[in-house]
C-alpha cells in the first residue's frame, strides 16, 4: 500500500503567501521561503506552490520565487499558475519544480497535457481542477462544474468527467479543489473526491476544507491518495508531525 501524503499548499499573490475563504478575502500568511523551510522541517511529503492570480492577470508564474523555495526543500515541489505552454513546464522544472500543475490552460488546450506528458513524463504533470457544486441530479448526487481563472469562470464542464479525460490525456495526478469547501474548515468534500478517485487509476489529491485531523482521515477513507491544506498549517494551528502520528494511530499508512 502506498503511503498517504500530506501536502501544505502555498497560495502566492504578489510574492507573498496568502489564504482566503471560497477563493476570496485573501489575507497574508507569510514569506514563501520561510514557509518552505518550515514545512521541510515539519516532515511534509510534498509542497505545492500556486501563483493564484497569474492566469487572471495574464502573466507567468515567478520562476525566481520557485528557485528560492526549491533551495529550501528536500521533498517534491509542485508549482502552478499561469502555465500555458510546454515551455512554461520546462522553465519551472529547470527552476527547481518537480511537478507542474495546470488548470485553466488545459481547458483551453487539452493537448497541453498530452504534450507535456510526452516530453517530460506523466509524473511531472499535475492536472488541477477547481470544482464547484452547481446542482443536484435526480439521485441526489451533486453536479460539479469546472471553474477556471482562479475560480472566477464557470466552464460548464462536468468535473468528474473532466478528471477522467485528463487521465486519458496523460496527467499523472489530479489536484481536486472543491471551491465550496475551500478555507471553511468544515472538512473536505468527500462526495466528489470519492467519486473521482473511484473512476481513476492515478492519484487524487483532495484540497479545500481541512479543519481538524479527523477531516484528513475521512478524506483518505473516501479514496484520496493525498490531502492538501493551507490555513491550518500556515497559521501553525496544526503540526504535520502530530497529524501524521494521529493518522498512523488510526491505521493510515503515512511516512513518519
Amino acid at each position: 500500500m502506498l503511503a498517504k501524503r500530506i501536502i501544505p499548499c502555498l497560495d502566492v499573490k504578489d510574492g507573498r503567501v496568502v489564504k482566503g475563504v471560497n477563493f476570496v478575502d485573501l489575507r497574508d500568511a507569510g514569506d514563501i521561503v520561510d514557509n518552505a523551510r518550515y514545512y521541510n522541517a515539519q516532515g511534509a511529503d510534498e509542497v505545492c506552490f500556486l501563483d493564484i492570480t497569474a492566469t487572471h492577470e495574464g502573466r507567468k508564474t515567478f520562476a525566481t520565487l520557485v528557485e528560492k523555495a526549491a533551495c529550501e526543500l528536500f521533498v517534491p515541489l509542485t508549482v502552478g499558475g499561469g502555465i500555458s505552454s510546454v515551455d512554461d513546464f520546462r522553465t519551472l522544472l529547470l527552476a527547481g519544480a518537480d511537478k507542474v500543475a495546470v488548470n485553466s490552460a488545459a481547458v483551453v488546450n487539452p493537448k497541453l497535457i498530452s504534450d507535456a506528458a510526452e516530453r517530460f513524463g506523466s509524473q511531472c504533470v499535475v492536472a488541477a481542477i477547481d470544482a464547484k457544486r452547481v446542482d443536484t441530479d435526480a439521485d441526489g448526487k451533486g453536479i460539479y462544474h469546472v471553474f477556471v481563472h482562479g475560480g472566477r469562470k464557470d466552464t460548464g464542464i462536468d468535473a468528474i468527467e473532466w478528471a477522467s479525460r485528463l487521465e486519458a490525456l496523460g496527467a499523472g495526478e489530479i489536484l481536486l479543489t472543491t471551491m465550496d469547501a475551500d478555507g471553511t474548515r468544515n472538512g473536505f468534500d468527500n462526495d466528489i473526491t470519492g467519486r473521482v478517485a473511484r473512476n481513476l487509476n492515478i492519484p487524487v489529491i483532495a484540497s479545500g476544507g481541512a479543519g481538524k485531523m479527523e477531516h484528513f482521515y475521512d478524506t483518505f477513507e473516501s479514496g484520496a491518495d493525498a490531502a492538501l491544506a493551507a490555513t491550518l498549517f500556515h497559521y501553525r494551528e496544526m503540526e504535520i508531525r502530530e497529524l501524521k502520528e494521529y493518522l498512523k494511530n488510526r491505521g493510515v499508512e503515512v511516512r513518519i
